[in-house]
């Protein structure tokens, strides 16, 4: 059976700053209470330690990790959090010494002792946690699983599978790669949206994909409007001071809303010469990256670290391309995006951890220049050219965050990778798809290639480029 991947794998909704570093931990730590209550275990827990393995250790607290993991194990759920709540169940736990397991077992816990960060990288991958629960019999249970990109978490007995783990299912058009999703689409004279759409409805129902598509898009807008409406510094140490606050300010002028949809028909009136749209687009981005950096809610995209690209273009597409653009192209979008994305993982990797940034905002700039070209008219084969670009001109893109947090320069990056799946985009619009030299599965296996040769200072451990350059002291 082929590896079947949902738009809904790729697309989730959770709480910044990381997805393989904070949201994948939570997981990890809600997979662990799930096999306690299934061993009818969690009632007898005396105490947890929780071990994390190489970058998960190496920039786990710029990333929250162990924020995450006191999270995960107290039966917080990262998509409905009130995130204004995160600070204060945290406080209560390091105050008292003591965590709420599953929101229902008062357990002693010494986050300083009881978390662990071990600086020596495990099989399989650099992102690995094991939890061990002592049981009041004096037994004891452990289990590691891997955080492997996206939020996507494994278990250890599964890494000696014969293929990635992935969820299984029967899609009617399952794709391995981008050619297998190019047949489909030119056997059935229909547009990728329209095939991706069709393996999603075999899994679920059209009106929990309409409204699981639009919750989605709802809360990037709603991610976009808090970070053009917020200003201060970003938690940290580095200082950094937002800027789509300003930014914002100075773009939408005097402009009367409300809420994020009367935004959205504010900002369609304004000014729209290039370097306005360039503006548009950046502050867009900054905006969600900002949000993600402070604990915010985002939507991997395909990862926290570059949850602002692809909400970022699809708002330049409804604010500058097409005014009368509804639900319908946000659906396409979405739809297009996250297939895109899941050929990257399928092929290669998501993981910043594994390959660096290409793997975060050269995934997500590829999602959205192929998404931004169905939907200006491209074809199924302009689309994918489209992503192809767009990572083409992102490989060998190192991660190296300042301080290990998704700050500098990810911030940045964001608003770089959104522009770049524009032109992209427009790129491909131009060029007959038969004319391509490089087929969008050459360059997923050049990426992966890439990130097998890249040095692991530049794979989000914090150890060299600009985290060795640049430290504290000089922010």
């Amino acid at each position: 059976m082929e590896e079947c991947i949902s738009i809904f794998d790729m697309l989730k909704i959770g709480v910044g700053p990381s997805s393989s570093h904070t949201l994948g931990p939570w997981r990890a730590a809600e997979g662990f209470l799930e096999e306690l209550r299934e061993t009818n275990n969690l009632e007898n827990v005396h105490f947890i330690k929780v071990d994390l393995y190489g970058s998960l250790s190496l920039t786990g607290i710029g990333h929250a990790t162990d924020l995450a993991v006191m999270l995960g194990l107290s039966g917080q759920d990262p998509e409905i959090i009130p995130v204004e709540n995160i600070d204060k169940i945290i406080n209560v736990i390091k105050d008292n010494n003591q965590l709420l397991l599953g929101n229902k077992f008062k357990i002693p816990f010494f986050y300083k002792e009881d978390i662990k960060f071990n600086k020596n990288f495990l099989p399989f991958h650099a992102n690995g946690i094991t939890f061990t629960a002592s049981f009041l019999d004096n037994t004891e249970y452990s289990s590691t699983f891997f955080s492997i990109g996206g939020g996507f978490v494994v278990k250890e007995e599964r890494i000696n599978a014969k293929k990635k783990h992935a969820i299984k299912c029967a899609f009617p058009y399952p794709t391995q790669n981008a050619k297998d999703l190019l047949d489909y689409c030119t056997a059935q004279n229909r547009s990728i949206s329209e095939v991706v759409y069709e393996n999603e409805k075999s899994m679920r129902s059209e009106e929990t994909i309409h409204t699981e598509l639009m919750r989605i898009w709802d809360t990037m807008l709603e991610c976009m409007y808090i970070g053009c409406h917020s200003e201060g510094i970003l938690p940290g140490g580095l200082n950094v001071r937002r800027r789509a606050f300003d930014m914002h300010q100075n773009l939408i002028g005097l402009s009367n809303y409300s809420n994020p949809q009367e935004w959205l028909e504010c900002i369609r009136k304004t000014e729209v010469k290039f370097r306005q749209i360039l503006k548009w687009v950046s502050c867009f981005a900054l905006a969600v990256n900002e949000v993600n950096a402070a604990l915010g809610r985002v939507v991997t995209a395909p990862t926290n670290g570059s949850a602002g690209v692809i909400p970022a273009v699809l708002m330049y597409y409804l604010v500058i391309e097409n005014h009368n653009a509804g639900e319908k192209e946000i659906k396409q979008f979405l739809i297009v995006a996250g297939e895109i994305g899941s050929i990257f993982k399928k092929g290669s990797t998501i993981s910043a951890a594994m390959g660096g940034c290409q793997a975060e905002i050269g995934v997500s700039s590829a999602m959205a220049a192929a998404a931004l070209c169905e939907l200006m008219g491209g074809t199924p084969a302009q689309v994918q050219m489209a992503a192809e670009i767009a990572m083409e001109h992102h490989l060998g893109l190192t991660c190296d965050p300042i301080g290990g947090l998704v700050q500098i320069p990810c911030i940045e990056r964001n608003t770089m990778g959104a522009i770049k799946a524009i032109n992209a985009a427009e790129l491909a619009l131009e060029t007959d798809a038969k004319n391509a030299k490089v087929p969008l599965d050459k360059v997923v296996d050049t990426m992966w290639q890439t990130a097998k040769d890249m040095n692991s200072k530049y794979k989000e451990t914090s150890e060299g480029g600009l985290a060795l350059a640049v430290n504290f002291a000089d922010c």
